[in-house]
């Protein structure tokens, strides 16, 4: 087998209250992280080096699994190895939407205070009206009403945070007042922001990595084992081993369950998959059915620029993570290559019939990307008539059939999405090159 598999050591359980389970949580500072064999979960030796070959054939440095705390599958490609330093752009918002939450407990912050409390008058460009109504909750939910459609989305100057819309009212992913909650809890905490994430995160876990500014962003970079380590924590509801790292409960379970009607698939600042709907970043349409269909209905993901990916689910008491640059290019959407490696992921156990790639709930649609024709076999029960195409807002594009496919040759570069209606809509989507 070519892939990097690790076997089993040394265990150190720790009862978690995930499902039941029990949680193995590695040393902090030196010794060995424990592994768990594959083959005592039943997983294939040829599927686990496809799934290997897929994620590393897109751009992948770094592939992990964790299942109930140890380590699966650990694969690094290339010259990148497991002291490599990598960012981890947006999925980096998780950590920030945690540590808000420690603020919070702690007495420094309220999330339902206006943003101005912790960040002066005068923050934006708008009215002290409008301004007044933006709170800390409106920062981590992404609903600040600000305008995303300025020049630069980075930019936090009060210059370029203009009114659009009363906070709370619309959803939109803007980066400038996320960027800003590191502002509100340094001076809610009177230290540096990265000294309290230091302290009240990163070192209580043994987390490495440090927060770079780029720009407007401040960006963390970190090993893949690091931002393993913070999955795990996530995976046990803000517990490691016996170490509390955030109590409260209340807080956890709203960061990571939809926070408001808009986006039902955003918590604060996490992703969350098998909700009803989903909108994704510069779009301003909700999409039906869940983010990634073939994924856990209960994952929670950290989702980042580039295809950075952290995937947290109780229900397998699974932790995947995956660094490196754009899966499809200029064109990547996370969620789409985060739900082809969980086709693959679903196909590990030995017992599981072999479904072609890119299959579920019946039917398929390949491939992804495309250039000339997508193809389909509908789910049973349905047929042409059922099938509708959408371009990235969300308009109705005429289907052009070809043989067992449509043809997408002269459709325009970008993201779409065909709906096949019955008795439960089915929804994928595919890339257009």
């Amino acid at each position: 087998m070519r892939s990097t598999i690790l076997f089993a050591g040394l265990s150190m359980l720790v009862t978690g209250p995930v499902a039941g389970q029990s949680l193995y949580f590695p040393p902090i500072g030196p010794g060995t992280w424990d592994t768990l064999s594959p083959a005592s979960l039943g997983w294939c030796p040829d599927r686990i080096d496809s799934l290997i070959d897929f994620v590393g054939a897109r751009n992948t440095k770094a592939f992990l699994i964790l299942k109930d705390g140890k380590i699966v599958i650990e694969h690094y490609y290339g010259t990148f190895t497991q002291d490599s330093l990598w960012y981890w752009a947006s999925a980096g918002k998780t950590l920030t939407a945690m540590l808000t939450g420690i603020a919070q407990e702690e007495g420094y912050l309220d999330i339902d205070q206006p943003s101005s409390t912790y960040l002066g008058t005068g923050w934006t460009s708008c009215t002290p009206q409008q301004e007044a109504l933006i709170t800390v909750r409106d920062q981590l939910t992404m609903t600040s009403g600000l305008d995303e459609g300025v020049a630069d989305v980075d930019c936090t100057d009060p210059a370029c945070l203009h009114y659009l819309a009363d906070a709370g009212t619309r959803w939109a992913y803007h980066n400038a007042p996320y960027t800003l909650l590191d502002d509100v809890i340094a001076n809610a905490t009177g230290t540096s922001f990265g000294n309290y994430f230091n302290t009240r995160l990163r070192n209580r876990i043994g987390m490495d990595g440090l927060w770079l500014p780029l720009g407007y962003n401040n960006v963390y970079f970190s090993r893949a084992r690091a931002m393993a380590r913070y999955g795990l924590l996530a995976l046990n509801r803000g517990i490691w081993s016996t170490d509390t790292v955030l109590h409260d409960t209340a807080y956890f379970t709203a960061m990571t369950t939809p926070s408001q009607g808009l986006n039902e698939s955003y918590g604060y600042l996490w992703w969350l998959n098998g909700q009803p709907t989903y909108m994704l970043p510069g779009l301003q349409f909700a999409f039906q059915g869940p983010a990634m269909p073939d994924a856990p209905v209960d994952m929670v993901c950290g989702l980042g620029k580039n295809d950075q990916l952290l995937n947290v689910v109780p229900s397998r008491n699974m932790v995947v993570v995956r660094m490196g640059n754009e899966a499809y290019g200029a064109l990547s959407v996370a969620t789409i290559f985060n739900n082809e490696i969980w086709q693959l992921i679903e196909q590990l156990p030995c017992a599981t019939g072999v479904v072609a790639h890119g299959t579920s709930a019946g039917w398929e649609l390949y491939p992804n990307p495309a250039k000339e024709v997508v193809h389909l076999i509908l789910p049973p029960g349905r047929d042409r008539s059922a099938v509708e195409l959408r371009d990235a807002m969300g308009r109705s594009v005429p289907v052009r059939w070809t043989g067992d496919g449509i043809d997408v040759s002269g459709l325009d570069r970008g993201l779409y999405t065909v709906l096949v209606q019955g008795g439960r809509s089915e929804v994928r989507r595919f890339l257009k090159e």
